[in-house]
């Protein structure tokens, strides 16, 4: 016997011992995995890309802070916070009362009210025409990677 087939063996034989001491309801991944005849599983649903809900915008205070992302937030810039998008996300938000939109990209956790969808930069707040109410009702579409190129 060579070396490789002495390597070989011993594979086998600790793969053997390895499943021997399996309790009843230790299973293999190899015993879970679906027969050829089964059909796939479907894929995970994908996150809806609409959203709609109310949006604000942050308060001076922010300006210069760290955000979730570790930028330092800017409100000349057209950035918002969302609760769960993957920072980077675009996203366009549609004021609903006056059809005006922005795309923003997402670089902060928020908002920590439950009633808001958003917040968004004063600058954003301004381009949608909802600075001097301080909250708007809004519509979110997730944007794929490069649509602000577009």
């Amino acid at each position: 016997m060579n070396g490789r087939q002495r390597l070989v063996g011993a594979i086998v034989l600790l793969c053997g011992l390895a499943s021997a001491h399996l309790a009843p309801s230790q299973e293999t991944e190899i015993d879970n995995a679906p027969s050829l005849s089964e059909p796939p599983e479907k894929p995970p649903e994908s996150p809806e890309s609409k959203q709609t809900g109310l949006a604000a915008f942050y308060h001076m205070t922010f300006q210069g802070r760290r955000t979730a992302s570790g930028e330092s937030f800017d409100h000349s810039e057209l950035t918002a916070a969302h609760k769960t998008l993957p920072f980077g996300t675009l996203v366009r938000v549609t004021n609903l009362h006056n059809k005006r939109s922005v795309i923003v990209r997402v670089n902060d956790r928020g908002p920590v009210q439950a009633d808001r969808v958003i917040d968004v930069t004063r600058r954003a707040a301004g381009l949608l025409g909802f600075l001097h109410h301080g909250m708007t009702r809004v519509v979110l579409e997730i944007l794929p990677p490069g649509a602000a190129n577009k």
